[in-house]
C-alpha cells in the first residue's frame, strides 16, 4: 500500500477462542493455548496492524490459576507495550464504552507506552460473576493491557434491557464504529431480541460534513448460532440492518471466510478457536485468524493460518461396513483400528510445516460398534504413548442414530455410556427425556449447575433458587394489585375450592350407587330412582354427603327397602347413620359431632326414597344423647303424621309443592337446628354457605 492507503486504511486483526490456561495439567498440553496466542499476537506486530481485536473466551476458566495469569500477562507485555505510535483516534464517549475505574482507552495513559492496543470481549467461560460482577479479563483490563468492553448491565424488569454504545473510531477518512456484546445466555438474549425495545442500539451522532452511513459498523458478539434449538441460540436475522461486518465467536469451527446472509445486507466471519478443546470434526480443520483492513464503506478481508497449532486428525469409521473384520473375532477389530491410527498419524506427520518442531498429533476415531462388541479405550491407547498427544481417548464408540433403528432395542445402560453422554448439558437431556421440571426451570438449573463446576461458584444454586423466588413473588405482587385479596377472601376462595371437589365425589358416589341398585332394587320401586339430587341440592348439602359413611352392604339394604344393622347404641329402626358420633333419624337430615356442625345427610335421603314402614318407628327414632324428631320439613324421608307437606300416602302434588317451597323451607331448618344444639358454626362454614344460597 502507498502512504496515503495506509494512513486511511483501518488494520485489524481479529481472533476468538484462545481458551488460556486449558490442560494446563497436561505435560504434553499444557502450553498448546499460550503458543498459539503468542504467535497470534506476533503475527499481529507482523503485520504492523493498528489492533487486535478478540471475540471472547481469552480463558478458559472463569478463575484462572496464577500460572494462566501470569503467563497471559507476559504475553500482552511483551507484545503490546512498546513505543509503535498508535495511528487511529477514539472519538466517542469512553466512560461509557469501558466500565472501569479509568475509563480511557490504555494507549491514552500517559504512564504506559501501549504500541499494539488490545480490544476484547468475554466469553462464556470467563464471563463476569460475583458480587461485584468481575471477570478474569477485568484483571488485565486493570492491568492497562486489554481494552474490555461489550459489558452489559441487565436492566430494567422481565428478561431486562440492554443498550449497545458503539466505540467510534477514526483514522483519517475512515471511521469505524465497534459495537461489542459479551456474552449472555442464549435463552435469555433470544428472548430480549424477540421482546420489543429490550436491545437498543445506539447510532453515531450526525456531524457537519458527515453522515450516519459514513461509518463502517462492526459487532462482535461471543453466544450459540441457529442449530438444532432455536430457543438457545442467536440467529443472525436478530441482528440489524445497518450492521456491515460481524465477528461470531463462541463456534470453534473456523469458518474464516466472510459470508453473506441473505437479506440482511451484512457479512459474517467465524474465525474458531486457536487450541482443540473437543476432539470433534469441526475442530479437525485448519485454524486461521484473519486480517481485516477497512477504508472508507469497503473492507479487504486475509485469512492467515496458524502453524503452532497442534495437529488433529479425526475420522469415522463403521465396523459392519469393513469386510476384513469378523464380528466374533476382537484381534480382527483390534488389527483393523490399529491400521486407521497409524495412517492417522502418517497423514499429520506429513502436514508438519516446521519439521524442527513437529508436535504430538491428536487422533480421534469415532467408531461405530453396531453389532459388535467393544474394546477398552485406555488398554487401546496404551501402545500409543509418546507417539500421540491423546492415547487416553483415543476411541470413542457410538451406535447408529435412532432413526435407523427402534427404540426397543436401545438399552439403558447404552444410553448412560460416557462417551453417549459427550458434551451434553442437563437442558439437552431433559429436553430428549420429556421430562417436566415444576419446581425450578430447566434452563436455570443447566446454569446453575455450570458455573457450580467449571466456575467455582459456590453460590450457584442459591442465587437460582432466590432468582426465581423473587420472580414468583413479583408475579404475586402484580396480581393482588389487579384483585386485593383479605385474609379471610382467600380462606372463602379455599374453602370453594374444596367444596367444589367434594361435591363431584359425592355426585360420583350417588350416581355408582344407583346403577348398583337398579339390579337389587324390586320392580315396584322404580319409580323413586327419578328422584335424584339437583345441583342445588348438592351444593347445599355437600359437606354431610362427603363426610357420611358408605359402604355397600348398608346402601343395598337400605335402598332395598330392607332393615338394615344398626349402628348406634340405641334406636334399633335407624335407617342409617353418619360418620359422626350422633345418630341421624331414618329419613331426616342428622348432624353429627365429628362433622362441625355442617349438614349431612343419609344416602338414601339424598336419593328421595320414601319406604313403606310406619312414621311411629321414625318418631322412635334418638340420635346419642339428644332427641330428634322424626318429621322432616322438607318431607324426603319417611314422614309422620305432623309433617308440613302431608303423610306419605299423599298424592304427587306433595312433591311439587315440596319443589316450590324447597328454599324457603331449608333457611327455616338450619335456623331451627343452630338454636337446637346450641352451638356456634365455624365463621368458614357459615360464609361459603350464605354464599351458596
Amino acid at each position: 500500500m502507498s502512504r496515503e492507503d495506509l494512513s486511511d486504511t483501518l488494520r485489524i486483526l481479529v481472533a476468538t477462542d484462545c481458551h488460556l490456561g486449558y490442560m494446563e495439567k497436561d505435560e504434553i498440553r499444557r502450553h498448546d493455548s499460550f503458543k498459539a496466542f503468542e504467535e497470534i499476537c506476533s503475527i499481529a506486530e507482523e503485520k504492523q496492524v493498528d489492533f487486535l481485536l478478540l471475540g471472547g473466551d481469552l480463558f478458559h476458566e472463569n478463575k484462572p490459576s496464577r500460572t494462566t495469569l501470569v503467563k497471559a500477562i507476559e504475553i500482552l507485555r511483551r507484545h503490546c507495550l512498546n513505543d509503535k505510535p498508535v495511528q487511529f483516534q477514539v472519538v466517542s464517549d469512553q466512560t461509557v464504552n469501558f466500565q472501569n475505574a479509568f475509563g480511557h482507552v490504555n494507549y491514552e495513559d500517559p504512564h504506559f507506552n501501549v504500541g499494539l492496543p488490545v480490544f476484547s470481549i468475554h466469553g462464556n467461560h470467563d464471563d463476569p460473576a460475583g458480587v461485584d460482577n468481575l471477570s478474569a479479563i477485568d484483571i488485565l483490563s486493570a492491568c492497562n493491557l486489554v481494552n474490555y468492553f461489550g459489558k452489559m448491565v441487565l436492566g430494567g424488569s422481565g428478561v431486562g434491557q440492554i443498550s449497545l454504545y458503539p466505540i467510534l473510531m477514526k483514522k483519517g477518512s475512515t471511521t469505524v464504529a465497534l459495537y461489542g456484546l459479551g456474552n449472555i445466555r442464549d435463552e435469555r438474549l433470544n428472548r430480549m431480541f424477540q421482546t420489543p425495545h429490550a436491545v437498543q442500539w445506539m447510532r453515531p451522532e450526525v456531524q457537519e460534513g458527515s453522515d450516519v452511513s459514513d461509518w463502517f459498523n462492526i459487532l462482535v458478539l461471543h453466544q450459540n448460532r441457529v442449530k438444532s434449538n432455536p430457543k438457545n441460540a442467536i440467529s443472525e436475522h436478530f441482528l440489524p440492518r445497518f450492521l456491515d461486518f460481524i465477528v461470531w465467536g463462541h463456534e470453534h469451527e473456523c469458518l474464516i471466510d466472510p459470508q453473506e446472509v441473505s437479506g440482511m445486507g451484512f457479512h459474517i466471519t467465524q474465525p474458531g478457536s486457536s487450541v482443540a478443546t473437543s476432539l470433534i470434526d469441526g475442530e479437525s480443520k485448519p485454524k486461521h485468524v484473519l486480517l481485516l483492513e477497512i477504508k472508507g464503506n469497503q473492507y479487504r478481508p486475509t485469512k492467515i493460518p496458524l502453524t503452532s497449532v497442534r495437529p488433529f486428525e479425526y475420522t469415522e469409521i463403521v465396523l459392519k461396513d469393513e469386510g476384513d473384520i469378523d464380528p466374533n473375532d476382537q484381534n480382527s477389530i483390534l488389527e483393523h483400528l490399529d491400521k486407521v491410527v497409524r495412517d492417522l498419524i502418517e497423514k499429520a506427520s506429513k502436514k508438519a510445516v516446521n519439521r524442527s518442531d513437529i508436535k504430538l498429533p491428536l487422533v480421534r476415531i469415532k467408531v461405530d460398534y453396531s453389532g459388535f462388541m467393544t474394546i477398552n479405550p485406555q488398554r487401546f491407547g496404551q501402545k500409543y504413548v509418546g507417539k500421540v498427544a491423546n492415547p487416553q481417548d483415543i476411541l470413542i464408540f457410538s451406535k447408529a442414530s435412532k432413526k435407523g433403528r427402534s427404540d426397543a432395542n436401545i438399552d439403558d445402560s447404552e444410553r448412560l455410556r460416557p462417551e453417549e453422554l459427550n458434551q451434553q448439558n442437563i437442558e439437552a437431556l431433559v429436553a430428549e427425556s420429556n421430562l417436566k421440571m415444576e419446581i425450578l426451570p430447566v434452563n436455570d438449573l443447566d446454569v446453575a449447575l455450570h458455573n457450580f463446576v467449571n466456575k467455582d461458584d459456590k453460590l450457584a444454586f442459591y442465587s437460582c433458587v432466590q432468582y426465581n423466588l423473587q420472580e414468583t413473588r413479583g408475579k404475586l405482587a402484580k396480581d393482588s394489585d389487579a384483585e386485593k385479596f383479605e385474609e379471610d377472601d382467600l380462606i372463602l376462595k379455599v374453602g370453594e375450592c374444596l367444596e367444589a371437589r367434594r361435591i363431584k365425589f359425592s355426585y360420583f358416589l350417588l350416581q355408582n350407587e344407583r346403577l348398583k341398585d337398579r339390579s337389587t332394587r324390586p320392580s315396584g320401586s322404580s319409580q323413586f330412582l327419578s328422584t335424584g339430587l339437583t345441583s342445588e341440592n348438592l351444593t347445599k348439602r355437600s359437606s354431610g354427603i362427603a363426610s357420611a359413611s358408605f359402604s355397600d352392604d348398608e346402601d343395598t339394604t337400605q335402598i332395598s327397602g330392607s332393615v338394615p344393622a344398626t349402628r348406634g347404641r340405641r334406636g334399633s329402626s335407624t335407617a342409617n347413620t353418619s360418620r359422626g358420633r350422633a345418630k341421624a333419624p331414618a329419613r331426616g337430615r342428622g348432624r353429627g359431632r365429628a362433622s362441625s356442625a355442617m349438614k349431612q345427610t343419609t344416602l338414601d335421603g339424598s336419593l328421595g326414597f320414601r319406604q313403606s314402614q310406619s312414621s311411629e318407628e321414625d318418631e322412635n327414632t334418638r340420635g346419642k344423647g339428644r332427641k330428634r324428631p322424626a318429621t322432616t320439613k322438607r318431607g324426603r324421608g319417611r314422614g309422620s303424621g305432623t309433617s308440613k307437606r302431608g303423610r306419605k300416602n299423599e298424592s304427587s302434588s306433595s312433591l311439587h309443592r315440596m319443589l316450590s317451597n324447597k328454599d324457603d323451607d331449608e333457611d327455616e331448618d338450619d335456623e331451627d337446628i343452630e338454636k337446637k344444639l346450641n352451638r356456634s358454626q365455624p365463621r368458614v362454614t357459615r360464609n361459603y354457605g350464605a354464599l351458596r344460597r
